[in-house]
């Protein structure tokens, strides 16, 4: 590009600066999301637990994941229905209570099978962080752990899938990429990638412990959609 025609761009630009139709974009103000963990139920690194799509521990802690500055958890509080209404131990309540921690009375237990456990946001939401704490008394992995966020409650359109580790398909909702894991007090952190939503549900298929299916907490980290 010559001088000249250099001038005339930049005068170009910024006479659209100043007439409007440019709107200058800045970096959104981020920081690491305070999340507050529950204390270990144990300590190092299990040895008999084998699974042909299991993701390799490095026993490190977590990275902070960085998000705008004003995101809250938005599950807090809110009301959860499920494939069972009627959990064999404890109350759906008990999933956005806060209480994380991996003693008995903090987790509620499902049978056997796919079963799934939705969060009403209230309104939609644009996500950014999904946290979840299956089970964490003792190293185990949960099968075919699939999360999905909606407007429609009931799951039938417009349905955005954050997380799949059904590697073979068991559950019958499509081949995941994402990898299994062990159950540790961290939980696990899904990078939602800002994605808008009023519903979120949480499938699994039970675990290498036996068949049944839990939950202990569900965090959703994000701000009202725009």
């Amino acid at each position: 590009m010559s001088k000249r025609m250099w001038y005339v761009v930049t005068a170009a630009v910024a006479m659209a600066f100043a007439a409007g139709a440019i709107v200058p974009v800045f970096a959104e103000d981020m920081a690491p999301l305070d999340i507050k963990l529950p204390k270990p139920m144990f300590v190092g690194t299990p040895k008999n637990i084998t699974s042909p799509n299991l993701e390799k521990t490095t026993g490190e802690k977590r990275p902070p994941f960085m998000a705008p500055k004003d995101v809250t958890n938005v599950a807090a509080g809110k009301e959860c229905t499920a494939s069972d209404s009627e959990p064999i131990i404890g109350d759906l309540p008990m999933i956005t209570d806060g209480d994380k921690e991996g003693a008995d009375g903090s987790f509620i237990e499902f049978g056997p099978g796919v079963q799934w456990v939705q969060i009403d946001l209230g309104s939609p939401q644009e996500i950014f962080a999904i946290l979840v704490w299956h089970y964490h008394s003792q190293a185990r992995v949960y099968r075919d752990v699939i999360v999905q966020v909606s407007d429609d409650k009931d799951f039938v359109k417009d349905v955005k899938t954050v997380f799949n580790n059904d590697h073979d398909n068991t559950a019958k909702m499509g081949v995941g990429s994402d990898k299994e894991y062990i159950e540790t007090s961290e939980g696990r952190l899904i990078d939602a990638k800002g994605v808008k939503g009023r519903y979120v549900r949480l499938y699994s298929n039970g675990n290498t412990s036996n068949d049944m299916n839990h939950l202990i907490e569900v965090e959703v980290y994000g701000r009202p959609a725009k």
